[in-house]
């Protein structure tokens, strides 16, 4: 009986323990739990630059992740935004302890949820997360709880709101339907009129160029804007800021363009032509209007604008704070990685415009720079080019006679005219020949990048073209003596050619700028040798030449700088 007992009292031990023990595990208590806990990953970042508008969702860009020193750390973000531009600053923190005179609040969410607080720096957005990198998406959702007296309140305005609302909707519809109904009476009847069937000699006409943008399902607000100058509505809220360029015929400012009725603004670049400039601000805006311009590689264009008051032509585009790319190889060292972005994005752009056909296939019409320059070629972002100043730009239509050619003129910069322009000898009975002077240019940008490049050895400062063997603002006849009488060409060391891809650049740089017009490459023929850097140095591809007699090789090979 004793045994009896004392078994039954073991077997009542063992099953005490074990519930004992299996409750402790499923409530989390087990001792080990809290004494091996790990320290939380965190973006952690000093207060950096953003695009982060406050609005949605961001990204931090923070690119360090950090391991807290301490178990109980969170992850901790803060935007704040100033009149010049928007800041995140990333860290680990102990909620225990205030920052920035705050406590944390709500620090156990996995998400980034941004909330308005005030400190001695003035206002900001913060959030407190407890998950791994959870301080690297902000979320601006500016969630409230629940309170029934404020959901009353909302509730009475929006029901004393929306018949003012409909009203209001309705006003707005009718005025946008008359606005479209006269629009497309005014088209149809400048589509009727007798001078306008006649073909025009000039570039198309800018209605007709945003009509085309209106019926174009890849058109966006830009084109809206430039159909909208087209019929003559008022001009945008824009807020100019300061001076980044100035050139013959205008002057480039950046500018605030405001998104009404918000304060928030985007910004844009605006050329400024004096009204005796207005032919230069009508060609420009005209090669602009043309929806098949359209690139990665070009200006974005947003609108033209005719202001009366200031007795001003303006164009509107897109803002890159990189400035031009003689501003930037001033300034800056590239690598060959640099060299290789920067070349194939500008061969690129200059490839579309003088292709005869968009990327997609749709027939296009030519267009030739005539001006192109390191300082007429913008640096993106991504430190790939875009073409911009379109000033002189020359639309190779079809309806162009060898007359119209002829009086187009002698045109450019001298420093960077090729010998044919320089000797006024194109050969106007084929267009192809003003499409062979711009890649001569093109080769001229070429060399000033691969001057900057350090992968050639030692690097210089920033020269132009030619140097110092020209004055700084050198005449045609001065560059006839270089270029024509004594066949020079910038100066390619043999330091250069140690780098293999650098060696393929400059094979390439003395095709380009080749004395016979017929035996440079096309910009579509750089463009892929660029590709093939990319894939294999030592395997080029071939491309078909254009209706110019150019060779339809274009492997590379090395020779003597001429």
């Amino acid at each position: 009986m004793d045994q009896f007992l004392l078994s039954l009292l073991c077997w009542g031990t063992f099953l005490i323990s074990t519930v004992v023990l299996d409750r402790n595990v499923v409530d989390g208590m087990h001792p080990l739990h809290n004494q091996f806990r790990l320290p939380q990953l965190c973006k952690f970042c000093d207060e950096e630059e953003s695009y982060c508008n406050g609005n949605g969702t961001c990204e931090s860009n923070c690119t360090i992740t950090s391991i807290c020193p301490h178990p109980d750390e969170i992850c901790v973000a803060i935007w704040r935004k100033s009149n010049d531009n928007n800041t995140i600053e990333t860290l680990c923190h102990n909620p225990s302890e205030p920052l920035y005179g705050i406590m944390a609040e709500n620090y156990n969410n996995t998400k980034c949820e941004m909330r308005k607080k005030t400190s001695n720096r003035g206002p900001f957005y913060i959030c407190f997360c407890n998950a791994e990198e959870c301080n690297d998406k902000l979320m601006f959702t500016f969630a409230i709880g629940p309170d029934p007296t404020n959901n009353q309140v909302v509730l009475v305005i929006l029901v004393s709101l929306l018949p003012l609302l409909v009203l209001a909707v309705l006003v707005i519809a009718s005025f946008y339907w008359y606005r479209m109904y006269r629009r497309r009476k005014l088209d149809e009847w400048e589509t009727k009129k007798p001078s306008k069937r006649k073909g025009p000699k000039g570039p198309l006409d800018c209605s007709d160029a945003c009509a085309i943008m209106m019926d174009d399902d890849r058109s966006d607000s830009s084109s809206t804007h430039a159909n909208n100058l087209n019929h003559n509505t008022d001009p945008l809220p824009i807020e100019l800021d300061l001076q980044v360029g100035k050139g013959r015929f205008a002057e480039v400012y950046k500018a605030k363009l405001r998104q009404s009725p918000s304060e928030q603004f985007e910004t844009v670049a605006v050329k400024i032509f004096p009204y005796e400039e207005y032919a230069s601000w009508k060609n420009e805006k005209d090669i602009f209007s043309d929806i098949d311009l359209k690139h990665e590689n070009i200006l974005h264009f947003l609108t033209a604008e005719e202001r009366k008051v200031e007795k001003q032509y303006w164009l509107i585009t897109a803002y890159y704070p990189r400035g031009n790319l003689q501003e930037y190889l001033t300034r800056h060292l590239i690598s060959w990685e640099d060299l290789r972005l920067l070349g194939a994005s500008m061969a690129r752009g200059v490839a579309h415009l003088h292709s005869d056909h968009t990327p997609c296939g749709r027939p296009k019409v030519p267009i030739v720079h005539r001006d192109l320059k390191s300082s007429n070629i913008l640096v993106k972002n991504d430190l790939t080019c875009c073409l911009c100043d379109f000033g002189l730009g020359l639309r190779l239509d079809n309806s162009l006679s060898v007359d119209d050619l002829a009086n187009s003129g002698q045109v450019g910069t001298a420093r960077y005219m090729a010998p044919e322009v320089l000797e006024s000898r194109i050969n106007l009975e084929n267009i192809e020949s003003f499409k062979q002077t711009d890649v001569y240019s093109m080769a001229l940008v070429l060399w000033e990048i691969t001057s900057r490049c350090n992968a050639i050895g030692e690097v210089k400062d920033y020269e132009p073209p030619f140097g110092s063997k020209v004055r700084e603002h050198p005449c045609v006849e001065s560059m006839k003596d270089n270029v024509l009488r004594d066949r020079g060409r910038p100066e390619i060391p043999n330091s250069w050619m140690k780098h293999q891809g650098v060696a393929t650049v400059c094979a390439t740089i003395n095709e380009c700028w080749d004395h016979d017009p017929e035996a440079r490459l096309t910009a579509q023929c750089v463009a892929e040798r660029f590709n093939d850097m990319d894939d294999d140095l030592d395997k080029l591809s071939t491309c078909s030449s254009s209706e110019e007699k150019i060779p339809e090789d274009c492997s590379v090979s090395v020779s003597d700088d001429k």
